[in-house]
């Protein structure tokens, strides 16, 4: 189990050991003095700049569009809300950096952020020591449960393992191509995703092709032409993309330039959105899929609600939303109940206090915090459409809750997380009946060399 350099936040301190100090000289409660009406500040720590602003523009715009709607309801414990904004500039150690300048100089009560898994480990050791609270907003690899960490993304569970499902199931897919941006979350998945194919379905090896690119990569046709190959070998093949960031654009425009047909090699991806295909000819991508917990498209009137706020909010009439949004729309709504049911923003009561809040999801129905600091949340499949939206052609028939550790690789199948007293454990051993302990350091070392 972690052990903290400091339990309480800095600011909780400070402003408590205030209030007594004042109280014992004016004959004033304790209670009232803590009532600061200083602004209740939230950090956003998402890239502005480099090669993932394309994905994290939009969440750090999400976040403040939840804050002004907050303030505009009467902001929270009789105090107005403020984002306080850095740019990590899609640079690993930055983001250590900018959450240690959040939490020691701006003192923020919470941070929303992140979008790779490299950049959430390298933050990672951060908020454990300072005690701060992140959450989350985007599908991850799992293998990893923090006492300060709130994953509103979706798990293996929740998104890879149903998408080759729903493949092998639903389209008689027996070849696979893992293609992925070479970092943590594909490296990470793509080893479940191997050891699932072969467990579960007995795929040979050399019906897996793997490959790896870096952050940016521009120049697919070697790549996409390979593909091409590996699938005109007999068996149905499909590509399981962990993609991520600006490079999604030439790969799915290269995909259109060979004429990779969605009937021919469906590409499934865990990491674009309807705003990734913005300004480019999708006609050729028809009925290739994104698996997901949410897309625009999703029928409901807490949906329709949403994107009419996000409209005006932007000032675009063709703005699209996304499912790491609908993320942020949750974990801030569950933060905000946490607070509220605590009567406080200090961390370790948020902590205690956010287990079992249910708050409602932008697809009808709610999402849950779990004890494993993951949500439920339903799967849905999306085909690419010539407009570049995603229409929804299967989706799980209730919600799902995520798993922080995988069933399917040897050092975590026997690993539970559960951060309720008296367990509070992230890496709970089911066989050996003892929490493993915490290696958030090596975790976000064992990242940045990646």
């Amino acid at each position: 189990m972690t052990t903290f350099l400091r339990k309480t936040h800095p600011k909780t301190s400070r402003v408590f050991s205030t209030a007594l100090l004042t109280a014992a000289m004016m004959g004033t409660s304790a209670h009232a003095i803590a009532q600061d009406e200083d602004p209740i500040k939230v950090g956003i720590l998402h890239s502005l700049s480099g090669t993932m602003a394309i994905s994290e523009t939009v969440l750090k715009d999400t976040v403040e569009m939840l804050i002004e709607q907050q303030n505009e309801a009467g902001g929270l414990l009789g105090r107005d809300i403020e984002a306080v904004v850095v740019d990590p500039a899609s640079d690993w150690p930055l983001f250590a950096e900018r959450a240690r300048e959040l939490l020691e100089q701006e003192e923020v009560d919470v941070i929303f952020g992140n979008w790779t898994s490299v950049s959430r480990k390298s933050v990672l050791p951060v908020v454990e020591e300072l005690n701060g609270l992140l959450f989350y907003p985007v599908q991850y690899e799992g293998e990893e449960s923090s006492e300060n960490v709130f994953y509103t993304g979706a798990a293996p569970n929740q998104q890879s393992i149903p998408a080759v499902n729903y493949l092998h199931d639903q389209i008689g897919v027996e070849r696979w191509v893992l293609a992925g941006t070479d970092y943590v979350f594909p490296r990470t998945t793509n080893r479940i995703l191997e050891a699932y194919l072969k467990e579960e379905f007995g795929v040979a090896d050399e019906d897996i092709m793997v490959n790896y690119t870096p952050f940016g990569h521009s120049d697919w046709q070697n790549i996409v032409s390979e593909i091409s190959r590996f699938g005109s070998e007999g068996k149905k093949t499909a590509v399981v993309s962990t993609i991520n960031g600006d490079a999604n654009v030439p790969f799915y425009r290269e995909l259109g330039n060979q004429g990779i047909d969605a009937a021919d090699i469906p590409v499934v991806a865990f990491s674009v959105g309807a705003e990734a295909l913005t300004g480019i000819d999708t006609s050729p991508l028809v009925g290739h899929l994104a698996a997901w917990n949410y897309f625009m498209s999703v029928d409901s009137d807490a949906n329709y609600d949403f994107i009419d706020a996000w409209l005006a909010h932007t000032g675009e009439d063709d703005a699209v939303t996304n499912d790491p949004m609908e993320a942020h729309y949750i974990g801030f709504n569950m933060w905000v109940e946490a607070v509220q049911k605590a009567g406080t923003t200090d961390v370790d009561a948020v902590k205690d206090a956010i287990i079992g809040v249910t708050v409602p999801n932008l697809s009808g129905g709610s999402a849950a915090m779990m004890p494993n600091h993951h949500i439920t949340k339903p799967v849905m499949i999306g085909e690419i459409q010539d407009n570049g939206q995603f229409a929804i052609v299967w989706q799980t028939p209730s919600t799902v809750a995520g798993d922080a550790w995988s069933d399917y690789l040897p050092g975590s199948r026997d690993l539970i997380s559960d951060w309720r007293k008296p367990m509070e454990c992230g890496n709970y051993n089911v066989v050996e009946n003892r929490c493993m302990g915490s290696n958030a350091e090596e975790q976000a070392e064992e990242a940045l060399a990646e």
